[in-house]
């Protein structure tokens, strides 16, 4: 599982939604020829990015190269259950990455067009978000 190794703050406020509703920041293919592209907004956790990484590399036979442009660093946390309103904020239960429209999830390169976008399309299946996959041609 992903989670950063130091964070400034230990519990974050959730965070509304804001009104430009697509990304501006890692919306371009940057490292790899095939890349999986966000078409919603979500919160991604680091299970998810990483059972869509193991899907990415397990397809490929740790064939060609993987970028993951996104990193989990926003904690989300969770009152237990079957508690009383009051006590505090609940604990950190997991990290997680907000997504917004446009941004690149994952890049591969160093494959052929077939492995490479059935690769994406395994991966995209783990997400919470719907994806598309991009290509630089």
């Amino acid at each position: 599982m992903l989670i950063p190794k130091k964070v400034k703050h230990r519990k974050w406020q959730k965070g509304r939604s804001r009104r430009r509703k697509t990304e501006t920041r890692g919306v371009t293919l940057s490292f790899g020829g095939f890349g999986l592209q966000a078409l919603e907004n979500g919160w991604v956790s680091s299970k998810q990015i990483e059972a869509a990484r193991k899907t990415i590399s397990h397809f490929t036979k740790r064939g060609g190269k993987v970028w993951m442009r996104i990193f989990p660093d926003k904690p989300i946390t969770r009152r237990p259950p079957e508690t009383t309103m009051g006590g505090g904020k609940g604990s950190v239960e997991y990290y997680a990455f907000p997504v917004r429209v446009g941004r690149i999830i994952f890049e591969i390169d160093g494959l052929s067009k077939e492995i490479a976008k059935e690769a994406l399309r395994r991966a995209g299946h783990k997400l919470p978000v719907k994806t598309r996959i991009v290509s630089k041609a």
